[in-house]
């Protein structure tokens, strides 16, 4: 999720398209706060570890 959402953030800059920018920007900080959910132990949707 974290890798999507940058490479919607990049495409999204270099053609000027700013929801892309804005759709990137928020998978890329679900994609990190899931994953320091996941990283610290915290059961994530029911999984023991997101990947």
């Amino acid at each position: 999720m974290i890798v999507l959402g940058v490479i919607l953030l990049v495409i999204g800059l270099v053609t000027g398209i700013s929801i892309l920018w804005t759709i990137g920007l928020i998978l890329a900080v679900i994609g990190a706060v899931l994953w320091i959910l996941g990283s610290m132990g915290h059961a994530v949707a029911g999984r023991r570890h997101y990947w």
